[in-house]
């Protein structure tokens, strides 16, 4: 008997020696490839110069930026944080340098503000809520098939992609995988793009706003796939629409309005013979335009006849269209967007829907410079997600126009006595 024990516990020792050699090989296997990483990292870094490494940094610990309206950058700032072009690709990197002829070119494709770098804040951040390859995959396929319908309805052609809900519901797929990591986050101005036509970038901003919204409110996967499909598609009935009307420099005449109307009748009627696309999605972009109080088109139905999810997509429809450019006036700042929205609660839109999503959106964007009632002026640098009106600002002049030599932050939840006065008053 002592025999066997013997040689059952030189087996056992055995194995367990051997247990130890696999997972020591495992380890050091890894630490290896780590290692490896890490000397393929410094090398493409050395490559690719020291400007490159806070490139890579920087893109992974948040973007540093001050936003500024456009007629205050000046020729030498440099750029805070990327500007996309119409294909959803980068155009103007972090950090690059504005010239006259760069300020004037963003001027002529109708951006009214940018993020631009400045040292005084260098600690502020702002996560993208959707990576990059979202953003390249989402715009390309609502430029391609938006545009593939508006070359049908020129030609009088009938335009039917039966891919449009498969294709779309992968994109879907993307940008609820991308805000799940940002179900807390506050909604804040979008990516800055230049785009070729105002109704692609509108309809991403839209399913994106509503999206993280829908989030916030506790629906659930297939709610938000059918919500998001819905937002992002909304306006499809205006590819249907004459581009001329669309761009129109002033004021439609009756006839002209009455015509751009009808992109909620078209939408419908190009959605409900989808495949793989709702009845409810369809209804979203039949809907996006009726009100509360039955004002609204193209049936003028009233409160709860109107379906959820389309007075939702309504309220962030108007919200957007506000806060981004147009060809007949410049794009609003969030706190003179929402008090719009404030002036048509209960009649326009629901009071409930408002308060929402006033609680979830950031009025006073991080970047944004404000001035307070002491007289003193900084930068919004942190939000409170309780109380969105009462941000963090980081005071950077006195009350009496002098930079500090040591900035220091106030946060208005806290400070009740003080409030802001003013948005993007000079900060030099």
């Amino acid at each position: 008997m002592s025999y066997n024990t013997n040689l059952d516990y030189e087996s056992n020792l055995n194995i367990s020696l051997t247990k130890q050699k696999k997972n020591m090989k495992e380890k050091n296997e890894k630490r290896l490839k780590i290692c490896r990483n890490m000397l393929l990292f410094f090398e493409e870094s050395f490559t690719l110069g020291i400007e490159h490494i806070f490139t890579i940094i920087e893109r992974r610990r948040g973007l540093i930026m001050r936003l500024l309206p456009l007629n205050m950058v000046r020729p030498g700032m440099k750029l805070g944080r990327r500007i996309y072009n119409e294909e959803g690709l980068t155009l103007l990197g972090e950090r690059v340098e504005l010239s006259h002829k760069l300020i004037q070119r963003l001027s002529e494709h109708g951006i009214d503000f940018i993020y631009i770098d400045d040292p005084r804040t260098n600690d502020v951040m702002i996560p993208d809520m959707i990576s990059e390859e979202t953003r390249f995959k989402a715009t390309s396929e609502i430029r391609s098939s938006f545009r593939s319908m508006m070359e049908a309805s020129v030609k009088q052609k009938t335009s039917s992609d039966k891919r449009l809900g498969k294709t779309f519901g992968n994109v879907m797929k993307m940008i609820i995988d991308d805000l799940s990591g940002h179900e807390d986050a506050m909604i804040m101005l979008t990516n800055i793009s230049v785009m070729d036509d105002y109704l692609f970038q509108h309809s991403l901003n839209v399913c994106i706003y509503t999206t993280l919204l829908g989030m916030a409110y506790g629906y659930n996967r297939d709610d938000l796939t059918t919500l998001g499909l819905g937002a992002l598609l909304h306006d499809i009935g205006k590819t249907q629409i004459p581009l001329e009307l669309l761009r129109k420099n002033g004021k439609l005449t009756d006839n002209e309005f009455s015509w751009v109307k009808k992109h909620t009748e078209y939408g419908f009627q190009l959605l409900k013979e989808e495949p793989n696309i709702s009845l409810v999605t369809a209804h979203c972009a039949f809907q996006h335009h009726e009100r509360l109080d039955g004002s609204g088109y193209p049936r003028g139905i009233e409160g709860k006849d109107i379906h959820d999810y389309a007075r939702w997509i309504g309220l962030v429809d108007s919200y957007d269209a506000m806060t981004t450019h147009r060809v007949y006036r410049k794009a609003l700042l969030p706190h003179q967007a929402m008090e719009i929205l404030y002036a048509g609660t209960d009649t326009l839109y629901e009071k409930k829907k408002i308060e929402w999503f006033r609680d979830h959106i950031a009025i006073y964007p991080i970047g944004i410079t404000v001035t307070l009632n002491t007289g003193e002026t900084g930068t919004v640098v942190g939000l409170n997600k309780m109380v969105p009106h009462r941000p963090i600002v980081r005071i950077l002049k006195d009350e009496e126009g002098q930079e500090l030599k040591a900035p220091f932050d106030i946060d208005l939840s806290v400070k009740l006595s003080i409030m802001i006065t003013g948005v993007n008053e000079d900060l030099g």
